[in-house]
């Protein structure tokens, strides 16, 4: 099985931390040059040096704010000007959590764009490299509330959805061209994001962490929550040669939680 991405570019978006952190790492280690891409300098000058160096790998780091549309796009003008993109991991930080009765209308135009219209944006400049040089994958990083909805995550459930949707709009267009495009589906995983959940929960439910973290484990039938180095896992693979004939789907990596096919 063909997983060297030896001599591949690799843009991974959020990753100076959590999952974005865990994938860069991962594909590190099948050899790809990793551009790491967050608004925070200091944690990316510390994740860039956990990646995997081997004979000719260069990596670097981009700081930039997923909210500043203009500034994002300047930056991966410039980037794919010098090399193409061959990966791209689309990865952005969830909604704040909440009812969906207690959205505004702002709340979801914040997050369609931080979500939805930086990954099509971004798309979008790396494409063209991916047709030139033959090979091209482009995974979004989403949640399994995109096949049954979270409760408590009113917003990021709806937004969620409409991503899963464009991805396989984009990935059909693609297919002819042998880019693809798939979302990886992370369950409960130990990251700052579950943590803020966790925390929100015990607030509104006046119980305590403990509690709630006893309950949510009791909802996947592997009984823990997932590691990040488990999902990035998944991402891994997909960036490979080996995934070659997997477009369009939404893979979840969720210990089972998820109640659908």
């Amino acid at each position: 099985m063909n997983i060297d991405l030896k001599g591949k570019n690799a843009l991974v978006l959020g990753s100076s931390k959590g999952l974005g952190k865990a994938s860069a790492i991962a594909l590190s280690k099948m050899g790809a040059n990793i551009i790491m891409l967050s608004r925070s300098s200091d944690l990316l000058l510390d994740a860039v040096n956990e990646l995997t160096l081997q004979d000719g790998q260069h990596h670097s780091f981009i700081v930039a704010d997923t909210n500043d549309l203009v500034g994002i796009k300047h930056k991966i003008k410039g980037l794919v000007a010098d090399r193409p993109i061959h990966i791209l991991v689309n990865n952005t930080g969830g909604p704040p959590s909440g009812a969906i009765l207690n959205a505004t209308a702002e709340d979801f135009i914040n997050a369609f764009q931080q979500h939805l219209i930086i990954n099509h944006t971004i798309a979008g400049l790396v494409i063209p490299g991916m047709k030139k040089t033959g090979y091209g994958r482009i995974i979004n990083m989403i949640s399994t509330s995109v096949k049954i909805p979270l409760k408590g995550l009113g917003v990021s459930n709806t937004i969620r959805g409409a991503v899963a949707s464009w991805s396989k709009t984009l990935s059909n267009e693609l297919a002819p061209f042998g880019i693809t495009v798939n979302n990886v589906l992370p369950g409960a995983t130990a990251t700052d994001r579950l943590n803020e959940i966790i925390n929100n929960k015990a607030d509104k439910s006046m119980r305590n962490k403990e509690e709630i973290i006893e309950e949510m484990k009791n909802e996947i039938p592997m009984g823990r929550f997932g590691q990040a180095e488990e999902i990035a896992a998944a991402v891994a693979f997909l960036a490979s040669p080996a995934a070659s004939y997997i477009t369009g789907v939404s893979l979840p990596v969720d210990g089972g939680r998820t109640g659908s096919l």
